[in-house]
C-alpha cells in the first residue's frame, strides 16, 4: 500500500496538515513518537491572537493573516476558543503613549471585518480591570481569544481520522530513503511503508527528522524556549493583562482553570530541542514582571505549576530571540519523491499553514488544492452558540455538577452528547477517579482521543492534574491498565 503523504509529528501543524490533506481525499499517515500535542503545542500561552507585538517588527502580513484566522477559529471551535479582553497598562518609560495607541489603531484596522470589539482607552469606570493594578494607571483595552491548545490539536487529529487519515501515536520514523520515486520508510513499530511525499512537521526536531531521512542539509531552525508559571488566582474576572517590561519584551497574565493565573512567556535561545524545562532565572523574571504591575506580590514559592515549550522558529538572522519571525516558512525539496519541511508557525495560523502546504504539494502529487476548512467547524464546534448549548446541557445533565459539566462542555462541545448517550444519572458515569474525572470519560478518551497514559488524560485531555489529589495519577493508571483502550490493543484511529 502506497501512502500519498507521511506526516512526521503530531503537534498543531502536523495535525492541521493531516486534516487538510484527508479532506482533499489523500491517503494520509501521521506518526508521532509521543502523544499528540505532547511538546510545543501544549506549552503555549493558550492564545488565538494576531500578535500585537509583531507590529513592532513590521510583520503586518502575519498579523493580518492571524487576525483573519482568529475570526475563523472562534466560529469553528466556540467550545475551545473564547474571546477575551486584554488590559494593557501604559508604561511611559518603555514606549510612548502615542506609539501604543497608534499600534492598537493599526491592529484594529488589520482586523477590519472581524467581529471582536476594537480597542479603547482604560476608563475610570473599569473598576474590575483597575483593581489588581498598582496606582491610578492609564492604559488600553483590546480583544483577542483564549484557546485550549492541546484539545485544538486533538480536534484537528479527530477530524483528520474521521475523514480517512491514520494517526499513529507512540510511533517514530526511524529512517527513510528515496527509491523508485517513493519514500521507503521504516517505522519504530517494525512496519515499512511507502509514501509519495513526506511532510516534516517535527517541530523542534525538524532538523533531526531531515537527518533521519539521510539528507545533509544546513539547519534553518532556531530554537527558542518559552516558559510559563502558574500561581493561585491573582484577580477576579475573565480578562487578561499584557505587561510591557523594561527590556521591551511583553508578558501575559491570564486566568487559568478558575482558581489560578498563568504568567508568561520568556524567550530564551537554546540548542537542544529537549531543553523544555523552566529554570530559576525565568521563574524569578516572571514573578518580578508581575510584581511591577500587580498589588499582589508573588515569589517563586507561590508557583504551583509551570510549563516550557521549544519554538522551532525559522532562522532569519535576527540577533535577539524575541525578534525572530513567528511566521512559518515551508521549505520544499522537489527531488522525487518530495519532502516539505515546516519551520515556525503559530497555533493561530496552523490551519492557514496547512492550506499553504496543500498548495505546495498539489502540483507535485497531481491534485488540485481546494478550500476545504475555512468555514468548517471542528468536531464539537457545530453549535449556534456556546451559551445556548451550555444552557441546554445544564438543563439536561445538572446531576453532573456545575464545575464538571462546564469543563466537559468546553472540552467536547456537541460531542458531549455522544459521550453522555444513555446517561440518566451520575451512577451511569461509572467510578469517580478523582477531581471530577469519571470512568466513563476516561474510556471515551481511550477510545476516541488516543489517550494511552495518565499524563495524556490529566495534562492534555482534561487539565485535571492541577488541584487533584497526589494519588490521582496512579488511580488513573490503574484504571487504564485494568481496561486497556483500543490504542493499547494496537488500533491507531479513534473508534
Amino acid at each position: 500500500m502506497i501512502r500519498d503523504i507521511l506526516i512526521i509529528g503530531g503537534g498543531i501543524n502536523g495535525c492541521a496538515v493531516a486534516r487538510e490533506a484527508a479532506l482533499h481525499g489523500l491517503d494520509v499517515l501521521l506518526v508521532e513518537r509521543d502523544d499528540l500535542a505532547s511538546h510545543t503545542s501544549a506549552a503555549s500561552t493558550k492564545l488565538i491572537h494576531g500578535g500585537l507585538r509583531y507590529l513592532e517588527h513590521r510583520e503586518f502580513g502575519l498579523v493580518r493573516e492571524a487576525l483573519a484566522e482568529r475570526e475563523r477559529l472562534i466560529r469553528a471551535a466556540p467550545h475551545l476558543i473564547r474571546p477575551m479582553p486584554f488590559i494593557l497598562p501604559h508604561s511611559p518609560g518603555i514606549r510612548p503613549w502615542w506609539l501604543v495607541r497608534a499600534g492598537l489603531y493599526l491592529y484594529d484596522a488589520l482586523a477590519w471585518g472581524t467581529k471582536l470589539p476594537g480597542s479603547r482607552g482604560l476608563r475610570a469606570s473599569d473598576t474590575m480591570y483597575r483593581t489588581p493594578l498598582k496606582g491610578d494607571v492609564r492604559g488600553f483595552v483590546y480583544w483577542d481569544a483564549f484557546v485550549d491548545d492541546a484539545r485544538l490539536t486533538l480536534a484537528n487529529a479527530v477530524d483528520a481520522a474521521e475523514n480517512g487519515a491514520e494517526i499513529r501515536t507512540r510511533t517514530t520514523m526511524e529512517s527513510a530513503r528515496r527509491q523508485d520515486g517513493l519514500w521507503q520508510v521504516q517505522l519504530s513499530d517494525g512496519q515499512s511503508i511507502a509514501a509519495r511525499a513526506i511532510v516534516n512537521t517535527a517541530g523542534p526536531w525538524v532538523t533531526d527528522a531531515i537527518q533521519r531521512l539521510g539528507l545533509n542539509k544546513k539547519s534553518n531552525v532556531r530554537l527558542v524556549k518559552g516558559s510559563h508559571i502558574v500561581v493561585p488566582k491573582l484577580y477576579d474576572g475573565d480578562h487578561a493583562y499584557i505587561f510591557q517590561l523594561p527590556d521591551r519584551r511583553i508578558i501575559f497574565s491570564i486566568p487559568w482553570l478558575n482558581d489560578y493565573t498563568q504568567i508568561g512567556t520568556t524567550d530564551i535561545a537554546v540548542r537542544d530541542p529537549g531543553d523544555a524545562q523552566i529554570d530559576t532565572q525565568e521563574t524569578a523574571y516572571l514573578c518580578n514582571a508581575v510584581n511591577t504591575y500587580f498589588k499582589t506580590h508573588i515569589t517563586p514559592t507561590d508557583v504551583v505549576d509551570s510549563w516550557s515549550g521549544i519554538r522551532p522558529l525559522y532562522d532569519d538572522g535576527i540577533a535577539e530571540a524575541s525578534g525572530v519571525t513567528r511566521d512559518f516558512v515551508l521549505e520544499l525539496d522537489r527531488s522525487a519523491p518530495v519532502l516539505l519541511s515546516v519551520f515556525g508557525g503559530k497555533i493561530t495560523t496552523a490551519r492557514h499553514l496547512a492550506e499553504k502546504v496543500m498548495e505546495k504539494l498539489g502540483p507535485e502529487l497531481g491534485f488540485a488544492p481546494r478550500i476545504v476548512t475555512r468555514d468548517r467547524p471542528f468536531p464539537g464546534g457545530d453549535m449556534a452558540s456556546i451559551d445556548g448549548f451550555s444552557r441546554d446541557m445544564h438543563a439536561r445533565f445538572a446531576f453532573l455538577g456545575e464545575a464538571r459539566l462546564m469543563r466537559m462542555i468546553h472540552a467536547y462541545g456537541t460531542r458531549l452528547l455522544d459521550l453522555l448517550a444513555d446517561v440518566d444519572d451520575i451512577e451511569d458515569m461509572g467510578a469517580d477517579l478523582g477531581n471530577g474525572l469519571t470512568e466513563r470519560e476516561l474510556r471515551w478518551m481511550q477510545a476516541h482521543e488516543w489517550a494511552c497514559t495518565a499524563e495524556d488524560v490529566l495534562d492534555r485531555r482534561s487539565k485535571l492534574r492541577l488541584g487533584g489529589e497526589p494519588e490521582l495519577g496512579s488511580c488513573v493508571t490503574r484504571a487504564m491498565e485494568a481496561e486497556p483502550g483500543p490504542i493499547q490493543d494496537g488500533l491507531t484511529a479513534p473508534a
